[in-house]
C-alpha cells in the first residue's frame, strides 16, 4: 500500500475509534512497527493526530465524536460488556444510569431483570427501559442536549445528589494512561461525579479504544471504580494504578 493511502486509512481509524495502538496498526497493515511509528510521527507533525505511548488519538481534546458515529462504534463489544456488567446487578436493585452509548447498551441488557428502580439523565436509556412495567424509571430534570438525549445542568446535579443508590453505571469518553477518567463537557462531568459519590458501587464498562483517548475534563481516577469491565488487558500504567485496590476487573473477549 502506498504511504499516502496508508496515512489516510490510519486517520480514518483514529477518527472512528478515538484511539488506535501501534500493535493494532502493524497487524492491520501487515507492515513493520518502524513503518507505523514513522507514519504516526509524520501525521503528528502535521497535527492530524496526537501521539500517545503505544499509539495515537484524535488531536482535539475538546470535541467528542458525533453521537451517531459513537452509537455504532464497537457495538458488539459494548453489548458483550453490558451483559457482563448486568450479571452483577440483582433483581430489585436501585441504580444510576449515566449518559453515553455504553450505558444505553446496559439499558438494553437490563431488560431481563425484574423490579429495578433506575435514576437516569439519559433520555435514550429511559426510552429503552420504559417498556418494562415492573421498572420504576426516574428522570432527572435539566436541559436536554439535542445531539444525544443527555440531560444536564444545575437542576440535574441537584436532582442526582438527592439519591443514594446501590449501583452507579458510568459512561466515560476516555481513560488517560495515568488512570485519569476523562470527558468532554464540564457540566456532564459534574453529574458523573455526583453519581460516583452517591453510589454504593461504581461500575464502568469500556472497550479498549477508550484507553489513551484524550478528553478535556477530569472526572476522577480509575481507582474510584468498584467494578471494571473491558475487552483487552489494561495498559501497564493503568494496571499498576489498580494494584492493591479492591476493584473487580473482568476482561470479556
Amino acid at each position: 500500500m502506498k504511504q499516502t493511502l496508508r496515512h489516510q486509512e490510519i486517520l480514518d481509524l483514529v477518527r472512528s475509534k478515538g484511539y488506535v495502538s501501534t500493535d493494532d496498526l502493524v497487524a492491520f497493515f501487515d507492515v513493520s512497527p518502524q513503518t507505523i511509528r514513522r507514519d504516526l510521527n509524520e501525521l503528528a507533525a502535521e497535527n492530524k493526530i496526537r501521539r500517545q505511548h503505544g499509539g495515537a488519538t484524535i488531536p482535539s481534546s475538546s470535541v467528542n465524536t458525533a453521537y451517531d458515529a459513537r452509537k455504532v462504534m464497537q457495538q458488539d463489544t459494548k453489548n458483550k460488556l453490558a451483559q457482563a456488567l448486568v450479571a452483577h446487578i440483582p433483581d430489585g436493585a436501585t441504580l444510576f444510569l449515566d449518559i453515553g452509548t455504553t450505558p444505553e447498551a446496559v439499558a438494553r441488557a437490563l431488560l431481563n431483570h425484574q423490579d429495578l428502580r433506575i435514576v437516569t439523565n439519559n433520555l435514550n436509556a429511559a426510552s429503552i427501559l420504559m417498556v418494562k412495567e415492573d421498572f420504576q424509571i426516574i428522570m432527572a430534570g435539566g436541559e436536554v442536549r439535542n445531539r444525544d438525549g443527555g440531560i444536564m445542568g444545575e437542576a440535574t446535579l441537584d436532582f442526582v445528589s438527592q439519591f443514594r443508590l446501590d449501583f452507579g453505571i458510568l459512561g466515560i469518553s476516555g481513560i488517560d494512561l495515568d488512570g485519569g477518567l476523562l470527558d468532554f463537557d464540564y457540566h456532564e462531568v459534574r453529574v458523573k461525579q455526583a453519581i460516583m459519590q452517591n453510589s454504593r458501587s461504581v461500575m464502568l464498562a469500556v472497550d479498549h479504544t477508550k484507553f489513551g483517548r484524550n478528553a478535556m475534563v477530569n472526572v476522577g481516577d480509575i481507582t474510584q471504580i468498584d467494578m471494571l469491565f473491558t475487552n483487552a488487558p489494561l495498559p501497564e500504567n493503568v494496571s499498576s494504578r489498580l494494584q492493591g485496590t479492591e476493584t473487580l476487573m473482568e476482561i470479556i473477549l
